[in-house]
């Protein structure tokens, strides 16, 4: 993928931002900044150039430069070979290209489900009168994982 191909935004390698980025568009960011990036619903692209010293909050994370910061995704967190992550990761699905460097706690979360709707109380009633409770066999916990460099 060359700078930028595939994205709804670019911030170029020579651009200094202070502040806070937030949006609903897909955003390729490869200049430096401080602040916070709130892109929940879309994904964001850490380029190779870029120095980045804030917490991200985004659906996708891809990052190919700097962090200094926590990152939270909801979706997908991808590390790729020249990346510097110094700060936590908290992510559904994490992929690490060998060589990308993370100083910090890995925690794999659940996916967020959307609230179920209320059940009417009378239907619960005659639901639970009819089933017999089992217990569960497995019960999935919290994965959390600390990786750190010697370099």
């Amino acid at each position: 993928m060359r700078a930028g191909e595939g994205v709804n935004s670019y911030i170029g390698k020579e651009v200094v931002l202070h502040g806070e980025i937030s949006g609903t568009e897909d955003l390729f960011l490869d200049g430096k900044f401080e602040g916070t990036i709130l892109l929940e619903d879309s994904r964001l692209t850490i380029g190779p150039n870029a120095r980045i010293q804030a917490n991200i909050q985004s659906r996708d994370v891809v990052v190919l430069g700097e962090i200094k910061g926590d990152i939270h995704a909801t979706g997908r967190v991808e590390l790729r070979h020249s990346s510097n992550v110094i700060g936590d990761l908290y992510s559904v699905h994490l992929m690490v290209e060998e060589g990308a460097v993370v100083v910090g706690k890995v925690e794999l979360t659940q996916p967020v489900r959307p609230a179920a709707r209320p059940v009417d109380s009378s239907l619960h009633a005659v639901y639970s009168e009819t089933t017999e409770r089992k217990e569960p066999q497995h019960e999935l916990s919290d994965v959390a994982i600390a990786v750190a460099s010697n370099g």
